[in-house]
């Protein structure tokens, strides 16, 4: 989060304070903070980007958030899996992904998710 914007960091903490006065301190809080982020920003390497278009970023965010709190599934981690493929080949044109131009949307989902593991990784032992 340090290395993102400001709104990025207002969003994912006004939801987390919120969530940890209903739930209380914890993993429920924190994907409740992450889920709001996920609305308005997408994970690019090792920090989030504002959206061009605020809306659910996967099948998983778009659910109901209690719902989706109580029983989490896999995410496209921060990835923007509803965007159009020539914006994920965008993305994976900037960190650099080799062989974007032949991938399929979902391929390109998770080559990017993979990127922004490592991405982060690298940024957490600096």
């Amino acid at each position: 989060m340090a290395r993102s914007d400001d709104k990025a960091v207002r969003t994912w903490k006004k939801t987390h304070d919120s969530a940890v006065e209903t739930y209380g301190e914890g993993a429920r809080a924190h994907r409740a903070a992450f889920a709001s982020l996920k609305h308005t920003h997408e994970k690019t390497g090792d920090h989030w980007e504002p959206k061009a278009k605020a809306g659910p970023s996967d099948a998983q965010a778009a659910k109901r958030a209690p719902q989706s709190l109580r029983n989490p599934s896999r995410t496209a981690e921060g990835v923007d899996a509803n965007a159009s493929v020539a914006h994920l080949r965008e993305v994976a044109r900037d960190l650099d992904i080799a062989g974007r131009s032949t991938m399929k949307k979902a391929d390109l989902v998770e080559a990017i998710k993979k990127a922004n593991r490592r991405a982060t990784a690298a940024a957490r032992t600096m």
